[in-house]
């Protein structure tokens, strides 16, 4: 059973701070489940794993070509969350020329957790990650949760169908 609020979780972010200097000006910034959502209409999308084919090639791409498309939409943001740290959601941002989507990471799978989105990929090394899927959150509320089919721990792939940026596209422009 998934919620029908987001649920309250913290994500560890890295931000870039200018004042520290060097090659690495970025620091430590805890946000909240209420920072990312409260008050704004957003689009998430839910992806296994940073640098894996379907979610570089496809997945991500989808969303930073159509982030306008959904801002002129009403979406005040589009976010790309994983199961993976700060430190590889910004190198894989960079990797993919990345600059209209929020990469959130959620390197401790809280939030992924309680979605009820967590699946174990233990069969391919990579531990615990999320499941595939989309959902339109209005202040904090789901109003629209895609999910690929076919839920379950150690799958031999994860569809990439039903949460593509399309698939939400055509939901918002059906408003």
């Amino acid at each position: 059973m998934h919620p029908q609020t987001v649920p309250d979780a913290i994500f560890h972010t890295r931000v870039r701070n200018d004042a520290l200097g060097g090659p690495n000006p970025f620091e430590w910034k805890k946000l909240s489940t209420q920072d990312v959502f409260r008050g704004k209409r957003i689009v998430l999308f839910g992806v296994p794993g940073a640098f894996t084919p379907a979610c570089s090639d496809d997945h991500l791409p989808g969303f930073e070509a159509h982030a306008e498309a959904f801002r002129a939409l009403g979406v005040d943001q589009v976010v790309c969350l994983s199961v993976n740290d700060a430190f590889v959601m910004h190198q894989w941002a960079l990797s993919r020329n990345i600059e209209k989507v929020m990469m959130l990471p959620d390197g401790n799978a809280e939030f992924t957790r309680k979605m009820g989105m967590l699946v174990e990929r233990t069969s391919n090394g990579m531990g615990l990650r999320s499941w595939r899927y989309s959902m339109l959150v209005d202040d904090a509320r789901i109003e629209k949760l895609f999910i690929e089919p076919d839920f379950k721990d150690n799958p031999s792939g994860v569809p990439l169908d039903v949460s593509s940026a399309e698939r939400m596209l055509s939901h918002l422009q059906g408003l």
